[in-house]
């Protein structure tokens, strides 16, 4: 049953919302948590930490790329009552990322030295991300199912499930950190590799709770027919929306990596405070997030059920939720600023770093969002090539020009400020796009035309 088309888009966008709520605040909550607790080592190993982050976005970006595929191509069959066309992409999907995932762990596994000193990491701090990254890899296949898995759940109408299972790992991980990173309860204690090995613990335990919905409550993955002729057909499809989103999503950890290469000639004590300082932002998008995380698949399934109209009342709907919520939010993290850093830091200049941070570019949050929302809009509507052309934009004539210029002319001060500029003028640039494509829909279908499904 087409889930996502019968009741008011409103009701429908935040019925999906609400309960993903808990989940978002969870699964940011497993960043923000080992985090924590590494800064209780000190600010080399807290270092370390902000190094990691480009590299294990990169593997994220390409998990919620496929994500993206598969949920928009399941959301699509669902509005159509093709629910064996669902079954085979849910399994294939699957397939496809385990796969992936494990190429990229056994490469990244064998490259963790000479990759991470290219980002600039020093030889003290080396040994440490190398503790950290080789014990992320081996279990970096129980990171990337669920991500796939969240957006298949939304699809088939069971956020409620969705956010379950990613609250109980996020429990699971809060439990373990403390345990594995400062030797409780009996245990060596492993410091930083403590914090990726209680990670990857309560991952696995997500996996295999998503595996028992997707094949018992759901039906959606089936282990007879995930081999043979199907699967070449199922994965030319995923690959289609998968390989644009790829492309866009990755342009995160290249932006990052080079900003990240950017602050290490401020020092550790930079990179230290903009990692922490990243954790921290993703709380702000925590709520937005949670509409943002149904959007797509809502998007989907009532563009395969020809159901426009509920597509532009959507975009009205979130783009003035991201707007007013984000100059909320922006108030609020003015204010809790110093607060905030010294959660994470007693040392005066990783706090000094991290409050600029936090003042500058929380006054783009609101538009990063609908700039956000604006790429799940041009996917759900079958253009995921518009939506990577909107993030390219963002990240290559905005982001890396206008963070190198602020670093050569203000230093850490002026790379925020890069920042907060570019999110401010995509923000404005995806209103602009979306409405023009959904203009084209509108005049195809007053015109006798379908104006869906081309990829392009």
């Amino acid at each position: 049953m087409a889930v996502l088309v019968d009741r008011g888009v409103t009701r429908t966008l935040f019925s999906m919302a609400l309960p993903m709520l808990a989940g978002t605040f969870a699964m940011n909550a497993y960043n923000l948590t080992d985090t924590w607790f590494v800064s209780r080592l000190g600010t080399r190993p807290l270092a370390a930490m902000g190094y990691t982050f480009p590299v294990v976005m990169l593997l994220t970006c390409v998990a919620h790329g496929i994500g993206s595929g598969v949920t928009t191509l399941v959301s699509h069959a669902i509005g159509r009552h093709d629910r064996q066309d669902a079954a085979h992409l849910v399994t294939h999907g699957m397939l496809l990322a385990a796969s992936v995932a494990a190429v990229m762990s056994l490469g990244g596994y064998l490259l963790v030295e000479p990759v991470f000193a290219r980002l600039g990491a020093d030889a003290e701090t080396l040994p440490l991300i190398g503790q950290y990254m080789r014990t992320w890899y081996v279990g970096a296949v129980f990171m990337v199912l669920p991500m796939l898995g969240n957006g298949i759940l939304i699809s088939s109408g069971d956020s409620k499930a969705a956010s379950m299972f990613m609250i109980v790992g996020t429990m699971l991980n809060t439990i373990l950190d403390p345990i594995m990173i400062f030797g409780w309860l009996g245990m060596p204690a492993m410091g930083i590799r403590g914090a990726a090995l209680a990670t990857v613990m309560a991952q696995s335990v997500s996996t295999v709770w998503l595996i028992w919905l997707l094949t018992r409550k759901h039906r959606l993955l089936v282990w007879r027919g995930w081999y043979g002729s199907d699967v070449a057909t199922s994965l030319r499809r995923i690959m289609r929306f998968a390989i644009p989103s790829i492309l866009s999503m990755i342009l995160m950890p290249i932006s990052a990596t080079v900003i990240t290469r950017i602050l290490s000639g401020f020092g550790d004590e930079a990179v230290a405070a903009t990692g922490a300082a990243g954790r921290i932002e993703m709380f702000a998008f925590m709520v937005p997030m949670a509409l943002g995380i149904s959007l797509m698949p809502f998007v989907s399934q009532n563009f395969g059920a020809g159901r426009m109209d509920r597509v532009r009342q959507a975009r009205r709907l979130s783009t003035w939720f991201a707007v007013l919520y984000g100059g909320l939010i922006a108030v609020a993290f003015f204010v809790a600023a110093p607060a905030l850093a010294a959660l994470f830091t007693k040392d005066p200049r990783v706090a000094d770093t991290l409050i600029s941070y936090i003042r500058i570019v929380s006054f783009g949050y609101g538009l990063m969002e609908v700039h956000r929302y604006s790429g799940f809009f041009l996917t759900g509507m079958h253009r995921p090539i518009n939506a990577t052309l909107l993030n390219v934009i963002r990240v290559l004539v905005f982001l890396i020009p206008l963070s190198w210029l602020g670093a050569r002319f203000w230093g850490t001060v002026g790379v925020f400020g890069g920042r907060l500029a570019t999110d401010v003028v995509v923000g404005c640039l995806g209103i602009l796009w979306v409405a023009r494509v959904l203009a084209r829909q509108k005049a195809a279908a007053a015109g006798g035309g379908h104006g869906s499904g081309a990829v392009r």
